[in-house]
Formats: structure tokens, sequence, C-alpha cells
């Protein structure tokens, strides 16, 4: 675990133990504040310690400054060791329930004298719960159940499985009669990688009153070959639970509600706070059924009036993460009623270069190719003939094609004398082809050291190189910052592969030093890969923000080893979305001209690429 989540763990986890011991509101949210911002952090905490820059996060005062020395010095927080001394372990291991919040927890605590796991189990079988207000036999058997299932689940689902699933009952619930629209929201559509449940809202049709889930909504949902439980079923809302373990909520709202209540069951809860005290300070009120002034409702049923009605401009999901969007989305509402052509607005200082007002995030239509993708002659399952086809039937213009270098040997990885024959073979197929342009390239190993797997006068021969780091993936901070800055200086290579080599909720991957990676990357114009796998994400979103601000070009690939892997483009894309990328900050979002004046500049040993 790197030093950053483990200290955002232990600023959650007193976070808890205040609100348990029911100390000041302010206080605890100031705590969870700074564990955020730890975890949205893309530089080594001990860098940013050792420079004397910790007062420089957003969030982090002086008394939270001296709490991280403290922790980096000692390997622990005294003030919140105090805190765990008065709160029984047990206790805070409940919170682990799904629906035993804080709140609940202390009543357990308090009020029935529950300070651990198995004594709740035992309460709850025995049925001596009693007396304390809101624990009525259906909260008692919904805990029972969420404790059940606890003990055999993953807290978190990929997109993978929970993208393809949201889309496919968003389908199948369009159609019914009665329903205007449906979508998902909640972190799937903020486009997290991983996410802890599934909302699926749906629009009841106008003057079809009430807005209650029918009988026909009910069953397309309740016999679902994926529902393995129905958890709850009431007028507006189902909640079920997948054979994955996955929750998720159905809920149905006045059309003229719409736009409300998905900008609500969006989030993030940090996002909506902001926004709300936004129509506050305007003398209006937000919740999810709509915006009002003075209890008349003026805005509701389309998300992005709402933004407009409180003088921002529209946010796209994958940002609202209070990040600094809200001052992004200010800024540019007043440069387009201004008229300006640029914003340069001084609260934007983290961005570091103006930015123009029509600007709008990258979506998978500004994809022009795919620049990273294997065939049989490594580890992929497809022919450079079928590949080729399954790109041009996806309409690109251009591909690459790379497989494995020689120290792969565990994925067929191509000797020199066999890399020179596939290239010629790429070469030779491409021919065939007038529209859409294929290149011969190779995903080059990074070894422990930095060098690469070819010397340099083989990868001249070569079209495109995406260097990757596949082994070695547990060297510390220095060691593969080090590692990732040579090969990133190195002309020849244009773009790092996944340059973590992380595996969400499988691999922890290297854990380097970003902000060192990335200003070797300004210096050198490498560009850096979001691989969309559902697995990898590779660049995370926080290290390829960092990479956009500085004017690194990102390229979305998909890593391929298959025709079907193409359509997980989405999930990268998602990611640059939350990272602000625009179309321009997006390799494979330019023509290829522009492409091949880029490469030609990074290999002639121009500094001046940009």
């Amino acid at each position: 675990m790197s030093r950053n989540t483990d200290l955002a763990g232990q600023f959650n986890r007193a976070a808890d133990l205040m609100a348990l011991l029911d100390e000041n509101q302010f206080r605890v949210l100031a705590t969870r504040k700074v564990a955020r911002a730890l975890e949205d952090l893309a530089e080594p905490i001990e860098t940013l310690a050792d420079e004397r820059r910790l007062d420089a996060i957003p969030g982090i005062g002086k008394s939270s400054a001296e709490k991280i020395a403290e922790y980096l010095r000692t390997g622990h927080i005294s003030e919140f060791e105090s805190l765990a001394a008065q709160v029984p372990p047990g206790v805070l291991e409940m919170l682990n329930i799904s629906t035993v919040g804080v709140k609940t927890a202390y009543l357990l605590w308090k009020e029935v004298g529950i300070t651990d796991i198995p004594s709740l189990r035992k309460a709850l079988d025995a049925g001596t719960i009693t007396g304390i207000k809101g624990f009525g036999e259906k909260k008692q058997a919904n805990i029972k159940q969420n404790l059940a299932f606890m003990e055999t689940a993953n807290a978190r689902i990929g997109l993978g499985y929970a993208y393809p699933l949201a889309c496919e009952f968003v389908n199948l619930l369009r159609p019914i009669q009665g329903i205007a629209k449906v979508a998902h929201c909640g972190s799937l559509r903020r486009g997290k990688e991983t996410v802890g449940d599934l909302d699926i809202l749906l629009a009841a049709q106008p003057n079809s009153a009430p807005a209650t889930i029918s009988p026909t909504i009910a069953a397309t949902v309740n016999t679902h070959p994926e529902t393995a439980e129905v958890l709850a079923a009431g007028e507006t809302k189902i909640t079920l639970r997948t054979r994955l373990g996955l929750q998720v909520d159905f809920r149905i709202v006045p059309l003229e509600s719409w736009g409300a209540a998905l900008q609500y069951f969006t989030g993030s809860k940090e996002h909506n706070v902001r926004v709300r005290q936004r129509a506050v300070e305007r003398g209006m009120k937000l919740n999810e059924w709509g915006l009002f002034r003075e209890e008349q409702h003026i805005a509701g049923a389309d998300e992005s009036d709402i933004y407009h009605r409180l003088e921002l401009s529209y946010i796209c999901p994958e940002m609202r993460e209070d990040r600094g969007e809200i001052e992004l989305a200010d800024a540019m509402f007043r440069a387009t009623a201004g008229g300006r052509p640029e914003l340069d607005d001084p609260r934007l200082a983290f961005i570091g270069h103006p930015i123009p007002h029509h600007w709008t995030a990258v979506e998978v239509s500004d994809i022009r190719g795919d620049m990273h993708m294997h065939t049989t002659a490594s580890d992929g399952h497809e022919s450079i003939a079928a590949m080729i086809a399954a790109a041009r039937h996806r309409g690109y213009q251009y591909i690459a094609i790379t497989d494995h270098s020689k120290s792969q040997v565990q994925a067929n990885g191509l000797s020199v004398d066999r890399l020179m024959a596939h290239a010629k073979a790429i070469r030779a197929a491409a021919r065939s082809f007038s529209d859409i342009v294929v290149l011969a390239g190779s995903e080059v190993d990074i070894l422990a050291d930095g060098s690469l797997d070819y010397p340099d006068e083989v990868l001249r021969e070569l079209d495109w190189v995406v260097a990757s780091p596949h082994s070695a993936l547990t060297q510390d901070v220095d060691a593969a910052s080090a590692r990732l800055v040579r090969a990133v200086s190195n002309p020849l290579v244009d773009v790092i592969g996944h340059p973590t080599g992380r595996l969400i909720a499988g691999r922890r991957g290297l854990e380097p030093d970003m902000q060192r990676v990335v200003m070797a990357a300004v210096r050198s114009g490498c560009a850096l890969e979001i691989n969309s796998h559902d697995m990898r994400l590779d660049l995370r979103d926080i290290h390829a923000r960092l990479a956009v601000e500085a004017g690194v070009p990102i390229c979305i690939d998909t890593d391929a080893h298959q025709i079907t892997d193409f359509d997980k483009l989405q999930f990268g894309v998602m990611t640059a979305r939350r990272a602000w990328a625009r179309p321009e900050n997006v390799l494979n979002s330019w023509p290829l001209d522009k492409i091949w004046a880029w490469q030609k500049k990074r290999r002639s040993g121009d500094a001046d690429w940009q």
C-alpha cells in the first residue's frame, strides 16, 4: 500500500472515530476532506513532505500537515491513536456492513452495548435488539442480510461487469409503456474505475400519474438472469442484488424532475454540496425534485438547464468530483456571456494555461485510431487481417499493431527476426486497403533499469513503439520513477503503455512519482497511455490529469487481444474525461499528418516539439 493510500485510510478512520464519539460535525467533515485530498494526490506524499509542500495541498492545513509529518516520521499519529482508544475496535468494523452507518453503529454501541460483529450477529439471530427507534423488523432483516453478504463478497465491482449490465437494464426498460426516459447514474455515470452499486433512474411519461413502478417494470428487473435477490420493492423504488453481489437501485420520478434527479443521483456527494450551496447563495433551493425559488419550481426537467440557472456551464458527469470543475464552469459561463475568446481566471491557476471558452471533453467519437493491439503473432487471438477488418468496421483512420517483445516469453514475445518478419507481414496486409493506415509496431518491455527490450537500431525500423513495464513491478518509488523517466526520454519511444502496470483489485503495480514522469514527458514530448482495459485503466484519472495540465499528449488505447476488446475504448475515454482531457489533448484524436509531424520532431531530437 502506498503512503498516500495508507494516510488517506488513517484520516478516514479518524473521521469515523470522531463521528462515533459524537464530535463536532465540521471537524469530521474537515478530516474526511484531508483523506480525499490524499487519495487524489498524484505525487508521493513523502516527496511533498521532503520539499516542505504539504501546506500547498488544497484542504490540508497546518494541523493536518503536522499529523502527516508525524506519520511519515514515526508510522503512527498519536491523536488518532487516542481516538481509537475510546472506541471498541469491533464498532468500527461494523461500519463495513452495508446499511450500518455511523449513526446506526453508535446506537448499537451506546444503546444496546453491541461492540463487535459477532455480538451483532448473535443479537440479530436472537431478536433481542429492541427499544431503539428505527430498529424495526425490516431494518434488522436488512442488516442481517447485508452482514451475510459482506462475508462472501468484494466491496466494489469493476466497469467490465457493471457498465454492460447497466446498459442492458436501460435498453430493456426504455421501450416499456409509461416510461419517458431511463439512464444509469451514480459513480458509473461518473466513470469511476469501480462501483459500489448501480443506480438506474426512470422518468414517467407526462400526464401518467403518479410516477410509480409498474408491474411490467418490476417483472423486467426481478426476473433478469443477473438478479439473485430482490431486497426491497416499493411504489417508486426497487432494490435488488445481482449474482456477483452488486446492489442495483431502480427509481422512478416525474418527468418534470428528471434533470434534477439525474444530477442528484449522479453525484458526487462533494460536487452536489457545492452546487446546492451555489443555489442557496442565489436565493434558490436544489434537491432531487427540482430547482426552486420561494417554493416555485423553476427548473428540473433538464439537467443542463439547472447548471445554466445557477450561472454555470454544463459540467460533464465524469468531472463532478469537486476538483475545480465548479470554478471552471463558473469562469466558462462568464467568459461565454462576455464573449471572451479564452479563460484566464486566477482561480484556475492549477490548470496551468488558458482554456478556450468552447471547452468540451473528449468523446468516443473523437478517437480516430487505436495505437496498441496484439495478434496471434504474440498472445492475441486474431490475425492481422481480422484486426484490420475490425478497425475498419469501427471507422478508424489508422491503427498500430504492437505485439510483445522478446522478454515476454509467456506472451510468445517476438525475437528480432520474428519481429522483422511480422512487420513485413503487417505492411503487406496494409497495402490492400486505401481507407486505413496500418502501422507496424511493437509493445516493447521497459526493463527494470529503464532500458528497452530491443536496441535502438531495431526500434528505428518500426513505425510505432509502445514501451511498457511488465515485470519488476514492486520497485520502490525512486527506482520506478527513474525507470519510467529513462524510457520516456528515449526519442524512439512514442508512448508509454500502462505506465504503472497495475491490475485493478489484483495487482498494485509500480508507484512512481508521476510528477517526475510527466515532467520528463514534457521535456521529451513522449505520449502517455490510458489503457482502456477495465482491469487496467492505467494511467489512472489523477495521473492523466497531471499529464493533461502539463500539455503531455494522452493516447487512449484498448490493448486489444481480440476483436471484442475494441469495445473497451469507452472506459479509457471515461478516464480521460475524469482527467479533463479535450480532443486536442488526445494523440489518437489527431489527424495522421499531425501525428507524423509530432513523431518526426521527437525522433529528430527537437526539444521544442509543441
